[in-house]
């Protein structure tokens, strides 16, 4: 078959909730990870009454995803993904549809409950210390001897992928993190000029090596626009390509799209934030959920694969007509900007 990186790959997939006691902060950090399930599992991730469900704590809503509780795991090496969440509620579990993706192509996903849930009244420079903190603590779990049992890792293959907060975060990671290979950010903050009340945490951009990066934003973003978009993009070293999807908003990059725009039209944001409610379009006149979640695992996958795992099909596909891979999924998507080594 001809290389299809939007398409589900043939691993089934695990998924395993585990603690990571880290003795120098005191703390024990809820990490979720998706992995290749064995294929005593085949399937299994399809079938309705195996779905795994999960819930948002104090809540009681709940979710499901397309993945196995408590699988056992596939025994062979697997490069790893660490993903860094942004300001969502749901933390860790707030885009599965892409951990669940990359998991079903031979990626084990690490997604850690940063350190501002563990602290919530720290100040905006301690969470900004600590999460970078966190992104090298959470590799150094998954490749110590406490990681989830079955699940091994290629050390020489891992990549880090942030969403808003999340995107500053493995950016930022990347001045002192020498073990990432490759990196997304999507929709990131970090640009000289946020909206009020948005983090505004600097990016020097002096990372210690080379790793290929891909930024992926939305249009009709109102929190992190295009203009901060294209200055990050400018200000970072090649290899770099960056995309924009047409009819998206911030909330695009999560699950559940159409609840969480709603959900954050109607709610009651302090002062600075206000304007949030205003300015966010209903979803209903934007694109819908399935189309911004296939975008985003076609082209998080194809960076990994052509970038990370150094496949051949994957590199030839990154090069092609990506304007007819696009028109031909019906996906509102262009690349904005590409810079090679």
């Amino acid at each position: 078959m001809s290389y299809d990186p939007f398409i589900r790959g043939r691993f089934s997939v695990g998924v395993r909730s585990v603690e990571a006691h880290d003795p120098l902060r005191k703390l024990r950090f809820p990490l979720e990870v998706w992995y290749p399930a064995a294929p005593s599992h085949f399937g299994q991730d399809y079938a309705a009454e195996r779905l795994d469900s999960y819930s948002l704590d104090g809540t009681g809503e709940t979710r499901s995803q397309d993945a196995v509780r408590n699988a056992e795991a596939e025994a062979d090496r697997h490069p790893l993904v660490i993903y860094s969440h942004g300001a969502s509620r749901w933390k860790g579990r707030g885009a599965t549809f892409l951990c669940t993706h990359l998991a079903s192509h031979g990626y084990v996903v690490a997604a850690i409950d940063h350190y501002e849930t563990l602290v919530p009244n720290a100040s905006r420079d301690e969470v900004s210390k600590n999460r970078v903190a966190d992104i090298s603590f959470a590799i150094d779990f998954m490749l110590g001897v406490h990681a989830p049992h079955g699940i091994v890792i290629e050390s020489s293959r891992i990549a880090a992928v942030g969403y808003s907060f999340g995107g500053w975060t493995v950016l930022a990671a990347m001045e002192n993190e020498a073990r990432i290979r490759a990196v997304v950010a999507l929709a990131p903050a970090g640009a000289s000029k946020p909206k009020p009340g948005i983090f505004n945490g600097k990016l020097s951009f002096k990372w210690k090596r080379e790793a290929p990066m891909l930024l992926l934003s939305a249009l009709n973003d109102v929190v992190m626009p295009q203009a901060g978009m294209r200055e990050l993009f400018k200000r970072a070293k090649p290899p770099k390509r960056a995309f924009v999807l047409q009819g998206a908003d911030h909330l695009h990059f999560l699950d559940c799209t159409e609840e969480e725009q709603e959900r954050a039209r109607d709610t009651e944001w302090p002062e600075e934030l206000q304007w949030l409610s205003s300015e966010m379009r209903p979803a209903a006149e934007l694109l819908s959920g399935e189309k911004a979640h296939a975008f985003t695992n076609g082209m998080v996958l194809a960076h990994l694969d052509a970038n990370l795992l150094w496949k051949d099909e994957a590199r030839r596909w990154f090069r092609g007509d990506m304007p007819q891979e696009f028109a031909a999924r019906h996906i509102p998507g262009h690349e904005t900007g590409r810079a090679e080594r």
